[in-house]
């Protein structure tokens, strides 16, 4: 990736709707051109998805809460499975420590946020933490080395 991938890279990551010639005026490139890293960048898998943030909140679900899970090796097939199946899930990592999933999740209520805690249960133990406040929205990657810790 050179300077102009990741100048087209950190702007769609701000806003996944930008026109083609407002890019290309970034990017100070022509649209064609900008059309063709863009097809470039999605063939090798840097640009994989464009999404709309979402205030789940405002759509009715105000429980967002992160499920810990210790699963069994045996039982990964099938839990990865079922996981993918259950739409109040956003996000499933396999992480490293004393848990081996942790699951990113929302919900209209505490009730239904139970159910799904007993429901997974069968796969091994959770430990539940429920969001109260967000100090740090989703946000994009900062690409500039500058500001990261590289």
């Amino acid at each position: 990736m050179d300077e102009i991938d990741l100048k087209i890279v950190s702007t769609l990551q701000k806003d996944a709707r930008i026109s083609l010639k407002k890019l290309a005026d970034i990017c100070f490139i022509s649209a064609p051109a900008v059309s063709t890293r863009l097809s470039h960048l999605e063939e090798r898998g840097i640009i994989n998805n464009y999404q709309t943030a979402i205030d789940y909140k405002v759509l009715g679900f105000p429980i967002k809460a992160y499920v810990s899970l210790r699963l069994s090796p045996t039982d990964k097939e099938a839990f990865y499975s079922y996981i993918k199946s259950v739409g109040n899930v956003i996000s499933c990592d396999c992480v490293t420590g004393s848990y081996s999933q942790i699951i990113t999740c929302y919900f209209k209520s505490t009730k239904s946020l139970d159910n799904f805690i007993n429901d997974i249960q069968r796969f091994g133990e959770t430990k539940t933490q429920i969001v109260f406040s967000t100090s740090v929205d989703p946000r994009p990657l900062e690409l500039n080395p500058g500001k990261n810790y590289f």
